[in-house]
């Protein structure tokens, strides 16, 4: 009988490694069919994160559930969960169908029923026609969807991919995260899913988690996470934001007066009381004029000028307030020039007030 997707749950999940806490007091959900990714820097606890949902590393305090049934105490034999590691982990001296067909063998399925669901998968990834090459005669992309494909083959209850796209260049990254998702999405599959790469995240996740720190920093749609960060940590992590000092005054209904360096401009607070706090914009939402042209709220200076194609970059070193922005702007036909003086502007509606802390 086919199995469906099933739900993760952590509630109040800590690992602990001697003195060291990995992941602090974790809780989230993930739905059936979902796709969730973890996303935060180097040591923040998400890939410790996903081996407990695995079973590949037991928690040390706390509930793990999938699919409704606690499996805490199992162990990762013992959990319908099949992961794709972000080496591949490929036997070197078998075949691709005979790599994908190991799982249904060791299971016990006969050989020609395991070759017959090994090629089922591979079909399904776009490998049919190359079940016999080892994986060393096959590209980087055609390795990584073996591994995928021997992730599937068992039908697992929830399938986690650690770092899957590192080893590919940024062109075949695009391309096969798209196949993932594209899978994902026609299979019904409840995903796990890790990754460092804001990018890589915001284009693949139904909903993502961000961690600091071994705890979870914010749970959102990409979306919730890029336009309403709930910290500066949040801000800067989901696409260089930058982080702009300001004075709060007094709320006024939803909204409240900030004052950047010498001008007043007026935001939603969200909450955030008067006093100290950074407003995050993004980089292109910056306006960027001639310092001759009027209208500009900000003075600065442009330090560093980058063409990289499809638009320029642009470092702006401000007087008030003293610090140095990052922005984009699309013309590249009449770039400025590094040293141009220059007045900056920003629409309310593209700026968001984090707190201070």
């Amino acid at each position: 009988m086919k199995k469906g997707p099933a739900s993760v749950e952590f509630k109040n999940v800590v690992k602990r490694y001697g003195a060291v806490t990995a992941v602090n007091d974790v809780s989230f959900a993930i739905a059936p069919g979902e796709l969730v990714t973890f996303l935060g820097p180097s040591g923040c606890g998400k890939t410790t994160t996903l081996r407990l949902i695995a079973g590949l590393e037991m928690a040390s305090e706390g509930r793990i559930a999938i699919g409704g049934k606690d499996v805490t105490g199992l162990s990762a034999a013992d959990r319908d969960v099949s992961m794709v590691f972000q080496s591949y982990a490929l036997f070197p001296h078998m075949s691709v169908v005979e790599n994908v067909a190991y799982g249904p063998s060791v299971q016990g399925a006969g050989k020609a029923r395991a070759r017959e669901m090994a090629m089922d998968k591979l079909s399904l990834v776009g490998l049919e026609g190359l079940e016999n090459r080892a994986p060393s005669e096959l590209s980087g992309g055609q390795q990584q969807r073996v591994a995928v494909a021997r992730a599937l083959v068992l039908e697992p209850q929830v399938l986690l991919f650690d770092e899957p796209l590192s080893n590919l260049d940024a062109k075949l990254r695009r391309r096969v995260r798209e196949e993932i998702r594209e899978l994902q999405l026609s299979l019904g599959l409840t995903v796990a899913y890790v990754t460092h790469d804001q990018e890589e995240a915001l284009a693949v996740s139904d909903r993502i988690i961000v961690m600091s720190n071994a705890s979870i920093a914010q749970i959102g749609s990409p979306r919730e996470l890029y336009d309403a960060p709930s910290s500066r940590f949040v801000a800067d992590f989901m696409g260089d934001a930058n982080l702009i000092p300001v004075e709060v005054g007094a709320h006024d209904g939803a909204f409240a007066k900030i004052l950047i360096g010498r001008r007043e401009m007026r935001v939603a607070h969200r909450g955030i009381p008067p006093g100290s706090a950074y407003v995050a914009v993004r980089p292109h939402q910056i306006a960027i004029e001639a310092r001759s042209a009027t209208g500009g709220s900000l003075e600065g200076l442009i330090s560093k000028a980058a063409y990289v194609g499809d638009h320029m970059e642009y470092r702006i070193t401000l007087a008030v307030p003293k610090l140095e922005l990052f922005a984009t702007a699309p013309d590249v036909v009449s770039p400025l020039e590094k040293g141009s003086e220059v007045a900056i502007s920003f629409d309310p509606a593209g700026l968001v007030l984090v707190s201070g802390d």
